[in-house]
């Protein structure tokens, strides 16, 4: 990584609080909006990051609140105590796998608060690490304050749901999020709450640092197109990505639709985005400006174009860091007490050169954010290796903390859409011609032909997206969706929470449950199909997996120690 710029350097120095009078001494009088010499209100110098900070915090906060909104509302049905994937049973293979101790093995392998807490009611533990994260975030995001203890518990709870979260948490974002929280610890002084701690300026060494998150994310992204599916290099990619992509929201179904010269005008788009614009990043100030709007543009494309979790919302964060006082002014209104006004001050008096010897705290401070520098070069050299490697892998973390990983998305392409549709039936003869087979809907992911698809980033449902992944797989490399039938198959009320159709409502549980496998394409809009209200055409390829019944689960659930669903009966 390059040092930066020049144009961008400004003094670190720490400066004590002060009250600013007339120079012949006499008291200082009321703050008053800063103006130039030629009486028109002053403009903020390039240089500071006062404001940045302030950005990137609450933006930060954004995602981490998102994050563990989901977590509240989903883990307990994912990786609670009766869960999809229980945690607890996570931890205890672990645990046995190091034979039986909880020493500093396990912790490496799997870090997490829950290695503390009592296994007895994991769903108050997932719980109560939820509502810290939501109340801390909230907090951050609210006032624009933090500091690092506040932040580094931000981190670790997050951190605990990540690795106790098993498949559900194995995608990319988690990585990326831990990555970016972490810097944002060092972004703050250690004890002061304040959004501006005029003893305490922005790290460069924090600001290079989600610069160079940002350049790997996108670069990393580039480069696994390009050397994975060839319909990168024929431009093709963009013909089926939005038809084919985990969650299509509703302008993916009318963009799918777009002239064949506007797909190929996207897919060269994509690669001068990410192959690149991220070497913008050391050309200098204004470049690096431009790194930052185009970056943002793109992200708030897909945005706009896919339900990608928080994806593209985490990856505008670092883009911030690309920003200057001088360029985020505009968001700050120039009030008497807004922090425009402040950061002016703060300005003056760095022009006046009124910096006194740095205090020993901020010494300190130097040589902690130092101390990052090399941390993160150091745990740079892998993930680099592997972004100049012909066998570059995406989304892979070579540290248990999960500090500086590898990035890349849609390095292969899905040519066509497949699903698993889950239905059940109350007949006591499941081969029986007459058995009648519902479907069971779920919050997001395509089922039903006349459901109009979803909007509903950057919020995320975990299961509908792991069925997109199912639906290209077998269910014997997805054992979690036998056991999701088997809850169906009891009427279980936390599994069912995670549908948002049960078509045995208010009647008992189903008999059996089976999987049929679909593949699904938009419907035409100006077509036939449309004209019915239809979103999707589907056509039954065959069985995903034969009809079940909950006897029939017992041995499968006790060898992987499951515990088995309780049928529950509703009365009508």
């Amino acid at each position: 990584m390059r040092p930066h710029s020049l144009v961008m350097a400004a003094p670190e120095g720490s400066l004590r609080k002060r009250k600013v009078g007339d120079v012949d001494g006499s008291p200082a009088s009321p703050p008053t909006p800063a103006r130039d010499s030629a009486g028109s209100p002053a403009r903020l110098h390039t240089g500071t990051f006062w404001l940045t900070r302030v950005v990137l915090l609450q933006a930060l906060a954004f995602i981490y609140f998102v994050a563990f909104l989901v977590a509240f509302n989903q883990n307990k049905a994912l990786i609670g105590d009766r869960g999809l994937l229980p945690c607890r049973v996570y931890l205890k293979n672990v645990q046995e796998y190091f034979q039986g101790r909880i020493g500093w093995d396990a912790w490496s392998y799997a870090p997490t608060i829950l290695w503390l807490m009592d296994w007895s009611n994991m769903n108050f533990n997932l719980d109560l690490l939820a509502l810290l994260g939501l109340g801390l975030s909230l907090f951050v995001l609210v006032t624009g304050c933090a500091n690092m203890i506040l932040m580094a518990i931000l981190w670790a709870l997050y951190m605990s749901l990540v690795n106790v979260g098993q498949i559900w948490y194995s995608f990319g974002w988690e990585s990326q999020l831990l990555e970016t929280g972490f810097l944002g610890i060092f972004l703050c002084p250690l004890w002061t709450l304040s959004r501006l701690p005029r003893h305490t300026p922005t790290s460069r060494v924090v600001l290079w640092g989600f610069r160079w998150l940002i350049f790997r994310i996108m670069l990393g992204a580039g480069l696994i197109k390009i050397r994975g599916d060839k319909c990168w290099l024929d431009l093709t990619c963009m013909d089926f990505h939005y038809e084919t992509q985990p969650v299509p929201n509703p302008m993916a179904y009318y963009l799918h639709r777009s002239p064949w010269w506007f797909h190929r005008f996207e897919t060269l788009s994509n690669h001068f985005i990410e192959l690149l614009v991220p070497f913008f990043l050391f050309l200098g100030r204004r470049m690096c400006i431009l790194h930052g709007v185009l970056q943002i543009l793109f992200q708030v494309i897909l945005i706009i174009s896919g339900n990608l979790s928080f994806l593209n919302w985490l990856t505008i964060v670092p883009s911030l860091a690309c920003f200057d006082d001088a360029t985020l002014g505009f968001l700050f209104p120039s009030g008497l007490r807004g922090l425009k006004n402040q950061v002016l001050r703060i300005q003056k008096e760095d022009t006046q050169g009124v910096q006194p010897r740095p205090s020993y705290g901020c010494m300190v401070r130097r040589v902690v954010n130092f101390s990052l520098g090399i941390l993160v070069v150091w745990l740079s050299v892998p993930v680099v290796i592997n972004l100049l490697s012909s066998r570059q892998v995406m989304n892979t973390s070579f540290n248990p903390l999960r500090i500086v990983n590898t990035y890349g998305a849609f390095g292969s392409i899905t040519k066509e859409r497949t699903e698993v549709i889950l239905q059940g039936t109350a007949s006591p003869n499941a081969s029986a011609p007459d058995a009648v087979w519902e479907d069971y809907e779920f919050k997001c992911k395509p089922g039903d032909p006349w459901r109009r698809p979803c909007l509903i980033s950057p919020y995320h449902y975990r299961l509908d997206w792991l069925m997109w992944f199912a639906a290209f797989q077998t269910y014997e490399h997805n054992d979690w969706i036998i056991h999701l039938a088997g809850k169906l198959l009891a009427g279980d009320a936390e599994t069912l929470s995670l549908l948002s159709l049960n078509p045995f409502e208010g009647r008992s549980p189903p008999r059996w449950i089976r999987g049929e496998h679909y593949r699904y394409r938009f419907s035409l809009p100006s077509g036939q199909h449309a004209a019915q209200g239809k979103w999707w055409i589907r056509k039954r390829i065959g069985p995903y997996f034969p009809p079940l019944k909950l006897e029939d689960l017992k041995d499968y659930f006790k060898t992987r120690e499951w515990p088995l669903p309780e049928p529950h009966l509703d009365t009508p």
